[in-house]
């Protein structure tokens, strides 16, 4: 079975959660008999293609662009005459540009949802933003799609109306695993910190995480906050940082897969206080670091974690606040979510992210 892979995602995001999907999918079929990758993007910023000797192409660290624009017309034609040539069984396009359709030549394709931000949280995006209407618009075409959680294939069916028959639910895996992770670290970490990762900005409810735990701060003179993703703090954050009186106590790293582990290795927990998530890939990091996880009670999180994490109320300052107190209170506490944690993070994994991909594949053909 061939299955034909583009340059989409590859384009727009260097880091991320979905580039990171499709990556390490691929990469695991490169080990599968029956599955021959085609993946005809030749030039790419991505770190995870960059760092890879699985995926066969050619990659540049480019910060121009326009060349980065003029090589992304490349890819795209790549892909056009490959999907143009018809020598593939599946096409599984990396995300919601729905140009690829003239280009099929009567061959099924498959869609993965990886959430529906973009339909619960319509204020957050701009008008010109026509991402929701491109993937609906293909969810339509499609012959399966994955979602990547029950409670996304419940968010797509509810607001897409589509036949729950058309979906077929595949977990991610975790890549950041304790066995690849740096035993030193170059960058000076607090002494005793909470861990933040990801973006900060709408849903992601960083302004209420930071509010609920202040007076955590204030108690705790030797505790403070470590951000990681997301980029450097922006004008609001520092703003209400010195509002707080915490500008002192929270800050920003920029790390690759390796320095992250060790960041969650020496984390007292790892809160996640997001509004809502497709999956939640940094609780399986966490979990797979003997992390604590400390998370909200919404959309996929408890899925994920079941009975791994604690959990709060992600609108209650209060909740957010109660929870994170009390497993930074109780080692008992923190030990029994790091057994269970690891113990729940052995349900997931690339491979089987894989395998299960390639029955979705094999029930269209």
């Amino acid at each position: 079975m061939k299955v034909l892979y583009d340059h989409q995602i590859f384009y727009t995001q260097k880091y991320g959660g979905i580039s990171r999907y499709f990556f390490e999918l691929m990469r695991e079929f490169r080990s599968f008999k029956e599955v021959e990758v085609l993946f005809p993007t030749i030039f790419s910023n991505n770190y995870y293609l960059s760092n890879s000797e699985a995926i066969h192409n050619i990659t540049y660290n480019l910060n121009n662009k326009h060349l980065i624009n003029a090589i992304t017309k490349y890819n795209s034609l790549n892909t056009n005459i490959k999907l143009r040539l018809g020598n593939y069984d599946v096409f599984h396009p990396t995300y919601y540009n729905p140009k690829f359709l003239k280009y099929l030549r009567k061959k099924p394709f498959v869609l993965t949802v990886h959430d529906m931000t973009h339909e619960k949280y319509k204020h957050l995006f701009s008008a010109d933003d026509k991402t929701s209407e491109k993937k609906r618009y293909l969810v339509e075409k499609a012959r399966k799609i994955i979602a990547v959680s029950e409670n996304t294939k419940r968010d797509l069916v509810d607001l897409f109306g589509i036949e729950e028959s058309k979906v077929d639910v595949v977990y991610h895996g975790n890549s950041i695993i304790q066995e690849n992770i740096l035993e030193s670290f170059t960058q000076q970490l607090p002494a005793k910190y909470l861990l933040f990762v990801g973006g900060r900005w709408g849903y992601k409810n960083f302004e209420n995480f930071i509010k609920a735990i202040t007076p955590i701060l204030a108690d705790n003179q030797e505790l403070s906050i470590v951000c990681t993703g997301g980029g450097d703090f922006i004008r609001q954050e520092t703003e209400l940082f010195s509002k707080l009186k915490i500008q002192n106590r929270v800050f920003q790293y920029s790390v690759n897969d390796s320095g992250l582990g060790y960041i969650y290795r020496n984390a007292i927990c790892f809160v996640f206080p997001s509004l809502y998530e497709g999956f939640g890939i940094p609780i399986l990091e966490a979990f797979s670091n003997q992390c604590p996880v400390v998370c909200s009670d919404t959309s996929s999180l408890p899925e994920v974690a079941g009975e791994a994490a604690c959990y709060f109320d992600p609108n209650d300052l209060d909740s957010i606040f109660e929870s994170v107190q009390q497993v930074l209170s109780d080692h008992a506490l923190q030990h029994e979510l790091i057994s269970k944690g690891l113990k729940r993070v052995e349900l997931f994994s690339w491979e089987k992210t894989a395998a299960k991909t390639k029955l979705v594949y094999e029930s269209i053909l």
